[in-house]
């Protein structure tokens, strides 16, 4: 994993106001941003209770936003900042995206795939690798999946 940049602490905090508004439709609180050289091209909190849809992770409703924003699917040139670090699902997405970097909040031993259970945003078999920066702003971007998830039980 590489170092990261100040940009990566402001852009975290915007994926944590994305993921603030999750709670009250009973969503797991991570939110996404997508940037292209600091211009952020869509924001998105993870929707998968309020929409019914269990692809609606925060990270793919922010590339799908980024894509129609920027006007291709193609998101060269991009980076996902993303609260938790994303599952197998998204990590094929972000993949397929083209995106090149990644930065996450909060590690996920239980689903994560940028790192903790696989690493597919850098496999060596794929066309295309990202690079990844975990643990940003990792303890506040953990308080409110904790808080979430301490409210379930």
């Amino acid at each position: 994993m590489s170092d990261y940049l100040p940009v990566d602490e402001r852009m975290m905090r915007v994926a944590l106001d994305a993921a603030g508004g999750c709670g009250a439709s009973g969503d797991v609180p991570v939110g996404a941003v997508v940037a292209r050289d600091e211009r952020i091209l869509a924001t998105a909190g993870n929707a998968r209770e309020r929409l019914g849809d269990p692809t609606a992770h925060a990270e793919i409703l922010a590339l799908r936003a980024a894509s129609e924003a920027g006007g291709s699917w193609r998101l060269d040139g991009c980076t996902l900042f993303v609260t938790l670090e994303p599952c197998a699902m998204c990590a094929g997405a972000i993949v397929l995206a083209r995106i090149d970097r990644v930065v996450f909040g909060a590690a996920d031993p239980k689903a994560g795939f940028a790192g903790s259970l696989g690493n597919l945003l850098q496999d060596e078999r794929l066309n295309h690798r990202d690079e990844i920066v975990g643990g940003v702003l990792a303890e506040e971007c953990a308080e409110p999946l904790l808080a979430f998830f301490r409210a379930r039980r």
